[in-house]
């Protein structure tokens, strides 16, 4: 046990002073008066803050990869491990490891994998997110329409039944009994990559449509006579968002015009791939060669495949670029993101009897340290 001693405290909702984190094991003990501590906790091992922040650490639900892996290239617990390492450098300590379109093999054989992890979240793994392949052909931007396909009843009562955290999909062209089944079986059904009328999604959404993935991107854009899949996000009050805050898959102001329509609706993803986090020059990607320059990832016909944002600077993004407060961008990376696939009873708060997943920020929203489960991972000081 130990006490987090002179910072301030983001809790996920506020911001507070003179207050005390302690830390018991991998959980928060509780948040006590700091003139208080040494009467409770006479002997408690302290740790000086300097008056930076403290805040709930970033949960991203879209990671294809990084630190020079690729799920997609290498479905194994090894990927998961150097993906976590990476993560945890950029404040980041749970996440979806993301399979993009590709053959029913390699999405067995990653069910299969995910299976045989007893403790998921050690590695800092949520659960998987299958991106496609039940996708539009006309919004594939970087899968491969070779392998684009829907959904067969077989490989839905597999991935209904799994450890599958998110499922993207086209509604356009999945069957509603189909949709149903995922959620039922526990799995958050996303809009994504999809070419549909506004109707079609109102039409689908009943069955279990919860999410959007990559708000904007690859999705049938908002006008004023189709709305589009934009258009039906913006008008649902039960779809939740994640967006890519870049500032090369969208616009700033799109983004804050998303922002003032969805409010904590709207969450923050990288969709990072296996550059996040090095300087390697390009990548492979379900046997399509992509090129890092620039600051982005881009496919040999141009399009955009991935990026290398990472949460962090997606934070520092939101605040200077789009305009964000600091506690909307932290609750963006942290506390919607854990309400979009219900895990807000343990994670992106900082409560008693949270996971002591934490992030420590100083006045430029750098990292100073990252503790996961209780443990400080490194300190710039």
């Amino acid at each position: 046990m130990y006490a987090l001693i002179n910072g301030r405290i983001f809790t996920g909702e506020k911001t507070i002073f003179n207050r005390t984190l302690v830390i018991d094991g991998k959980k928060i003990k509780e948040i006590v008066k700091s003139e208080d501590l040494d009467t409770l906790y006479p002997n408690i091992e302290k740790k000086d803050i300097d008056g930076n922040l403290i805040a709930p650490a970033f949960i991203d639900l879209q990671l294809n990869g990084c630190g020079g892996v690729l799920l997609n290239e290498d479905v194994s617990v090894n990927t998961f491990k150097v993906m976590n390492e990476t993560n945890i450098r950029y404040g980041c300590t749970l996440y979806t490891p993301t399979l993009i379109t590709c053959a029913d093999h390699k999405i067995e054989s990653a069910l299969q994998v995910m299976e045989e992890i007893e403790d998921l979240e050690s590695l800092g793994v949520l659960g998987l997110h299958i991106e496609g392949p039940y996708i539009s052909v006309d919004k594939k931007g970087t899968h491969r329409e070779d392998l684009i396909r829907v959904l067969s009843d077989e490989i839905i009562g597999k991935i209904s039944k799994s450890k599958t955290t998110i499922l993207t999909l086209a509604p356009e062209n999945a069957k509603p009994e189909h949709i149903k089944t995922l959620r039922e079986g526990g799995v958050n059904v996303a809009l994504g990559h999809t070419n549909a009328t506004y109707e079609e999604i109102m039409e689908k959404k009943p069955y279990g449509i919860t999410l959007a993935t990559h708000l904007y991107n690859a999705m049938s854009p908002f006008t004023h006579r189709e709305p589009g899949v934009v258009g039906a996000v913006f008008d649902s009050k039960d779809i939740k968002a994640g967006i890519i805050v870049d500032g090369f898959h969208c616009h700033y102001a799109s983004v804050r015009i998303a922002k003032e329509l969805l409010g904590e609706r709207l969450y923050l993803v990288t969709d990072a791939a296996s550059p996040a986090g090095t300087d390697m020059p390009e990548f492979m990607f379900e046997g399509k060669r992509c090129f890092h320059k620039d600051g982005q990832l881009r496919n040999e016909e141009g399009n955009l495949a991935g990026s290398v944002l990472t949460m962090d600077q997606g934070v520092r993004n939101l605040v200077e670029h789009v305009g964000v407060s600091l506690e909307e961008a932290l609750r963006m990376a942290s506390l919607y993101p854990a309400k979009a696939v219900n895990i807000d009873n343990r994670y992106g708060r900082i409560a008693a009897g949270y996971t002591a997943d934490l992030v420590i920020l100083d006045e430029k929203i750098e990292l100073i340290d990252v503790i996961v489960r209780g443990v400080s991972k490194f300190s710039v000081n």
